[in-house]
């Protein structure tokens, strides 16, 4: 038999701002993500690794200068996103 649980939390003001910076990296990312995957298909090329947008979007949209703020947050998360993408 299988067993199911409902959760729901209830962030103090101290985890609130950093549970809604994981939620906008990781939008981010995944808009990225999925505009740099359209591009190569519109093209006729392969889809990407998952290796490949981790290394172009993670490192380096943390060093241009209106992404900046993505080294704030765990890579953890964009990195699992890469996964599923």
């Amino acid at each position: 038999m299988k067993a199911k649980f409902k959760h729901r939390t209830y962030p103090n003001n101290g985890t609130k701002i950093p549970i809604d910076q994981a939620f906008g990296s990781v939008r981010v990312f995944w808009n990225d993500s999925l505009a740099f995957g359209l591009k190569k298909y519109n093209l006729g090329e392969k889809k990407p690794a998952n290796s490949l947008p981790q290394k172009q979007f993670i490192t380096q949209t943390k060093k241009t200068e209106n992404r900046e703020w993505l080294s704030e947050v765990s890579a953890i998360s964009l990195q699992r996103l890469c996964s599923n993408l």
